[in-house]
């Protein structure tokens, strides 16, 4: 456990390569600078943190996210109310026929400049089940072998937001973007994978065939559970995830239960880059 004594905030690790849980902290309150710090130095570190028994309000989510950027509005699907475009609720039920994330996926890869991160705040949980599984890209790139590595390098990949979001609205027009397949974090410099089931359609200097036997491949490797921190929710839990260098997983197991929060994602300044 690392504690930032400037702060009170503490970090516990989950797992080695991805996920930790934040405690001293309160976000129902105005945060300091040094707290502000101290929340990005965690995300930074570990992909994804998660905080407990935090129950917000729409203007403290909101007020959160700012301290890392401007918020992104969702490109493809519709906010929270026209106060609230930068909100999406999250919310299934027995009435539901899809869920929001329930494959593999980094949000919005398929925007030209895709968020940042996104923050997400549970209020409503069944009464087992719901958890989200995320996974380090970081770590999944480390462990491809060298050869792999070699060709991956330089390789970029088309991400259409019509194969995530087309169930929910056919009619739709969704974003199409290109970016490279091993890009740099910005921030770490690390270099990572950048493909995902939802969004990723095809490797761009590959034929059909061999783009979808790389994929396939980058796909099985990248959810191996080496990789992985699942998170229980509890009522009034929020987890940070940083989307430039994490994938996540939403777990459908609890139809016809209901779970229902609000996510509020951060803007990025510049699309992912090699």
């Amino acid at each position: 456990m690392t504690t930032f004594a400037s702060t009170a905030v503490t970090t516990t690790p989950l797992t080695p390569h991805v996920g930790a849980e934040i405690g001293g902290i309160d976000l129902t309150r105005p945060l300091t600078p040094p707290q502000v710090t101290a929340i990005h130095n965690a995300l930074i570190a570990h992909g994804v943190i998660f905080f407990r028994d935090q129950q917000i309000e729409i203007a403290d989510l909101k007020a959160l996210g700012r301290h890392f950027g401007e918020l992104h509005v969702h490109s493809s699907m519709p906010g929270l109310s026209p106060e609230h475009p930068d909100v999406r609720p999250l919310h299934a039920d027995a009435n539901s026929k899809h869920v929001a994330g329930e494959d593999w996926h980094s949000d919005l890869s398929c925007d030209p400049i895709p968020p940042l991160g996104s923050i997400l705040y549970i209020h409503t949980l069944p009464p087992l089940g719901g958890d989200t599984i995320w996974a380090g890209m970081y770590a999944a790139y480390d462990a491809l072998s060298d050869r792999m590595k070699a060709h991956l390098d330089g390789l970029t990949a088309t991400h259409d937001g019509r194969m995530a979001f087309a169930r929910f609205n056919p009619d739709g027009k969704y974003p199409v973007s290109v970016h490279p397949v091993i890009p740099r974090h910005p921030e770490t410099g690390k270099k990572l994978i950048y493909v995902n089931r939802s969004f990723t359609s095809h490797i761009n200097e590959l034929s059909p065939a061999e783009s979808k036997s790389v994929l396939e491949y980058l796909y099985a490797h990248c959810e191996s559970p080496l990789y992985q921190c699942r998170f229980r929710w509890r009522q009034h839990s929020i987890a940070f995830w940083d989307n430039r260098c994490t994938q996540h997983y939403a777990v459908w197991d609890y139809f016809p239960q209901t779970r229902s929060g609000y996510r509020v994602q951060i803007q990025q300044t510049q699309p992912p880059r090699a």
